[in-house]
């Protein structure tokens, strides 16, 4: 089930830096900003969906993942900054590790309330423990890249995932009547994704770019992700980690390299 995410990984990785390079180095006058809204749009809600997967699959513990990619975005950020823009901003690695232990947090609480005869978490707990994540969601959400949508992105794969993992084991496939109710479950789970995917970006291209991107990833979830291969050429973990800041030194480079 988790093949899929070979494939993601190459195709986050290049989607990006053409974005990026599309963004930083080609002169206007290439006209070149329709790849930006378009591949462009790819590659953040895919590093969502696969940070929230492997949050939920393939981790023993979330947490310790957010505190890598963390690390990863530490590194990356004084390049970052050398980019232009408006204002200060926390580079992307921060929007996915505070969205992988936001809903890391909520999981757990749910499953924590879900466990059979084991002690349920205090009304008052839970309640103030949400309202510490909405706190930080609204403050953090000013900051980081993709803003507080981005924010919510990773905890609403997570939720989606979930949902629609739990409704296949369920799932009896000689009782027909099952289906229907299955599908809704999966539709609605999908939902959430699926608009705030739309809401992140304005142009019609940029909302198609990434609504499709995001649908496909829950499509994956379903059950398709069996059908897919392994990738024929693994991305090098060394290669993974090092990218994204490394990329962003490359592009400082060459943007303010004297001329």
């Amino acid at each position: 089930m988790s093949h899929w995410t070979g494939w993601g990984q190459w195709l986050a990785l290049i989607t990006m830096t053409l974005d990026h390079v599309v963004r930083y180095l080609l002169p206007d006058n290439w006209d070149a900003g329709w790849l930006s809204a378009s591949l462009g749009r790819i590659a953040f809600p895919l590093f969502s969906a696969m940070v929230a997967w492997h949050g939920l699959f393939n981790t023993r513990s979330p947490l310790r993942y957010a505190r890598r990619i963390l690390i990863i975005g530490l590194i990356a950020q004084l390049p970052y900054l050398t980019m232009p823009r408006d204002g200060f901003q926390l580079n992307i690695c921060f929007t996915l590790a505070a969205g992988l232990a936001a809903g890391s947090v909520m999981r757990d609480m749910w499953m924590h309330q879900r466990a059979p005869g084991g002690p349920s978490m205090p009304a008052g707990l839970m309640v103030a423990s949400l309202a510490m994540l909405l706190l930080s969601w609204w403050v953090l959400g000013s900051w980081v890249e993709y803003g507080h949508l981005g924010l919510a992105m990773i905890p609403l794969y997570m939720l989606a995932f979930s949902a629609v993992r739990e409704s296949a084991r369920e799932a009896v496939p000689a009782s027909p009547s099952k289906s229907l109710p299955d599908a809704a479950v999966s539709i609605a789970s999908a939902l959430p994704v699926l608009v705030t995917a739309g809401l992140m970006n304005s142009s019609t291209m940029a909302k198609a770019f990434t609504v499709a991107t995001s649908l496909a990833v829950v499509m994956l979830a379903t059950g398709a992700g069996r059908q897919v291969p392994r990738v024929p050429v693994p991305m090098p973990r060394r290669l993974w980690l090092a990218w994204y800041p490394g990329h962003f030194a490359a592009i400082a480079l060459l943007l303010h390299w004297p001329r």
